[in-house]
């Protein structure tokens, strides 16, 4: 049947508007839709000895070293936490090494059969690389401890990575402070260095006294554990002397002690 020019018209002029309309409707696919969410991606966590911090865990300490506390954090790594006696310890040492007690520690550590990490100072290896060496060779490992201990997460991405990068050659970094975030972690993997914390802060850069150093090393000891004290930063003869008793007691537990995978 034809139409009339003027029924023609009409009849394209509803089916136009019908298709406006469709094209203006939300698909009921989207209709209901939000902003999409960000999801923040994490490593997998499992339980070896290499400590990774997430993002915003401790990481804001006041001053230097204060506040800091003995949280749990996770653990991440390919060495066993319980190793082949069941009982393993992780003893690190930080800000060193110092002329008078970092060859003080070693001689404690050769006396208890107990191997340990040193994150060391970039400035202060620089200007003692014969301790470095002796801790290697005693078959002690290494960690990178920045060159001049700042707080980090207070630099611009340029200093971040002037810290880390002088700092000595390492598998780990250990961030002062614990001040650390995703950005700080990813420019140590930058340079192929994994982010190690520790489970256990003994305080001693306090001087606290021994048996307040001892106490802590005693009641945060557990198998995969990994133990901060110091080596250097100060006078460290309470480190000393609270290690020693320390290990003699732990040793009579069963505990043994080794590297990290540095």
């Amino acid at each position: 049947m034809t139409l009339p020019p003027g029924r023609l018209l009409l009849v394209a002029a509803v089916l136009f508007g019908a298709a406006l309309a469709q094209a203006a409707k939300p698909s009921s696919d989207h209709a209901t839709a939000g902003p999409v969410a960000q999801t923040e991606v994490r490593p997998a966590a499992n339980h070896g000895p290499l400590a990774v911090v997430p993002e915003g865990r401790h990481t804001t300490p006041p001053a230097r070293r204060t506040g800091q506390t003995s949280h749990p954090v996770t653990h991440q790594g390919n060495a066993q936490p319980h190793g082949p006696g069941g009982k393993v310890l992780y003893l690190t040492f930080d800000d060193g090494p110092q002329r008078e007690w970092t060859p003080r520690v070693l001689s404690l550590l050769a006396k208890h059969k107990a191997k340990a990490t040193f994150f060391v100072l970039g400035r202060e290896a620089a200007a003692h690389p014969d301790l470095v060496a002796l801790e290697k060779r005693l078959g002690h490992h290494v960690g990178n401890h920045t060159w001049d201990h700042p707080m980090l997460t207070h630099l611009t991405p340029a200093k971040i990575r002037q810290e880390i990068s002088s700092g000595v050659p390492s598998k780990c970094f250990r961030p002062p402070y614990r001040a650390t975030n995703a950005h700080v972690a990813a420019v140590a993997a930058s340079y192929h260095q994994r982010q190690v914390l520790w489970d256990v802060d003994t305080l001693d850069w306090e001087k606290p006294g021994t048996a307040k150093i001892e106490r802590a090393i005693l009641q945060g000891a557990r198998p995969g554990a990994i133990i901060l004290m110091h080596d250097g930063g100060g006078n460290r003869a309470q480190t000393v002397a609270a290690l020693d008793h320390a290990l003699t007691k732990l040793t009579a537990q069963g505990y043994t002690y080794q590297a990290l995978g540095c």
